[in-house]
């Protein structure tokens, strides 16, 4: 299986690129990191739209696309490797959008709207939360006791 995290900006070395990489290394799983930056001065809606194209010409054909987004649902994490585990087959691509959100092209093409709860994140950390719940997901499916009930 392979995941990809598209994400619009570039984390920079400090605790949390750190923590990031520690949770990937972790899981032991093939993951990529794709970052994005829309550089140009645009509105809010031009600049929306040219990080929704960036984010989703990283997708291959097939994979699930899972955006992390405010309007999506709260899983558990029991939930979340539930749907992991069922991603396995297609792969997986996360797309984390910018600092004004999703395009609303995101959302409709999305198979599953993710939220981390009803507060606003960092992207940074968003990204750190996600590798945090990927590793916690896969310690599930394979039975470690990492995850207490």
């Amino acid at each position: 299986m392979e995941i990809i995290i598209a994400a619009i900006g570039k984390m920079k070395n400090g605790p949390e690129l750190q923590l990031f990489n520690h949770y990937l290394k972790l899981t032991n799983l093939k993951i990529k990191l794709k970052e994005f930056e829309e550089k140009r001065p645009l509105d809010t809606q031009n600049r929306k739209l040219k990080e929704a194209e960036m984010l989703l010409q990283c997708v291959p054909k097939g994979f699930t696309i899972v955006a992390l987004d405010e309007k999506g649902s709260e899983i558990s994490s029991l939930d979340f490797a539930d749907k992991l585990n069922k991603w396995y087959s297609t792969g997986v691509a996360f797309l984390i959008g910018g600092a004004d959100g999703h395009h609303d092209i995101i959302r409709e093409k999305s198979d599953f709207l993710l939220a981390f709860g009803r507060m606003t994140w960092p992207h940074f950390l968003a990204r750190t939360m996600l590798a945090e719940q990927i590793y916690r997901a896969k310690t599930i499916i394979d039975g470690h006791p990492y995850h207490k009930i």
